[in-house]
């Protein structure tokens, strides 16, 4: 039996790949297929500080490629898109705010960038349903919208999600397809089922009419083969967890299908398994790593020697504690991509070596 990602139902990739040895990889990339043929949503989720918005800006970037046109929405009102793309803070429309990954083939194509929020999307509802723009945006200034949002939290969800999904199904004058791809920069994976399950959320408020019949076309594409939730990770005991609790759940709810998972921050320590045990172990010939120290031509080559042994004790001790966590993600059986640690500001530069490594891995 074959997934609709194109491994056999249940399997994702043996292990993560890892970045790609070199530079800076910025080269360009080769046109090929993906993990994830046919899916026109990618949402895009994970535990506070594991980087979620970046990786999404990345995969976005990574999705551009070959001239396609794809949308960056942000749920949360943080304005991270537009801090991490460095551009002003963004309107509740669609901006154009990079260009995506070159490929051999084409130039990258447009990265557009929305902020969505629940007021503006609720006035847009009014508009386009009941042509109450002017009511709307009264009811805003009143408060209503917190209002309904605190009685019927569902609601708010619904106004989210269904801009995504708008974004998804718009198509233009001739039928065709107005993104290539959407890209959502979710709420953390805590709370991600309860966001995506919107039909389940506003059943109690709308059984019948407008309201449930635009739930359950938001639901319809959430849970089409189109669309699926990728989940950002570190490899620490809290992130990783969150992450299977997060695809357990998903997988409970029926229909909405668990991506990548994608682990954030890699940074790899190359010793063969015999001598990163020996390290963690503080099993390290300082006489000898001195000696070489000295060498060099470096002074205080014993005390130096001794820091520097402590430190990859340390990092190997780190490195082990990571293996276990990788061990832990394997057992998700999803595919699973890596994406290598920056130091500093990443900026554009960064994000684009990011996508190259989703690109590289077929994440994108």
């Amino acid at each position: 039996m074959q997934a609709a990602n194109g491994h056999p139902a249940g399997v994702g990739r043996a292990a993560c790949a890892t970045w790609p040895a070199g530079p800076d990889n910025l080269a360009i990339v080769a046109t090929r297929d993906t993990d994830w043929d046919g899916v026109r949503l990618h949402v895009v989720t994970g535990k506070g500080g594991t980087g979620k918005t970046t990786v999404a800006g990345a995969l976005a970037l990574a999705l551009a490629a070959d001239g396609k046109k794809v949308l960056l929405i942000e749920v949360e009102g943080r304005q991270g898109i537009a801090q991490l793309f460095d551009v002003p803070p963004l309107p509740y429309s669609e901006r154009r705010i990079a260009v995506g990954l070159g490929t051999r083939a084409h130039q990258g194509g447009d990265v557009f960038a929305l902020v969505a929020d629940p007021e503006s999307a609720l006035i847009e509802y009014l508009e386009m349903f009941y042509s109450l723009r002017h009511a709307g945006t009264a009811l805003a200034r009143l408060g209503v919208m917190d209002f309904a949002t605190t009685i019927a939290p569902g609601l708010r969800d619904v106004l989210l999600t269904g801009k995504a999904a708008e974004a998804v199904r718009r198509k233009d004058d001739k039928r065709r397809r107005t993104y290539d791809a959407v890209v959502m920069d979710a709420p953390p994976t805590g709370r991600i089922g309860r966001f995506l399950n919107v039909s389940s959320e506003v059943s109690d408020l709308a059984r019948v009419g407008p309201i449930r019949g635009h739930a359950d076309t938001v639901q319809k594409v959430i849970r089409s083969p189109e669309t699926v939730v990728h989940f950002v990770t570190v490899l620490e005991e809290m992130p990783v967890q969150e992450t299977l609790d997060g695809i357990a759940e998903l997988r409970t709810l029926g229909g909405i299908r668990p991506g990548g998972i994608i682990v954030n921050m890699t940074r790899p320590l190359n010793l063969p398994p015999g001598q990163l045990e020996a390290a963690a172990n503080s099993d390290i010939d300082q006489a000898q790593l001195a000696l070489g120290l000295k060498a060099a031509g470096l002074d205080d080559s014993a005390n130096l020697a001794a820091a520097l042994a402590a430190e990859l004790t340390a990092e190997a001790k780190t490195a082990l504690g990571q293996q276990l966590q990788q061990q832990q993600l394997d057992t998700a059986r999803q595919p699973c991509y890596h994406l290598p640690w920056l130091s500093g500001d990443i900026g554009l530069a960064g994000l684009y070596r990011l996508a190259s490594a989703l690109r590289e891995q077929k994440a994108a």
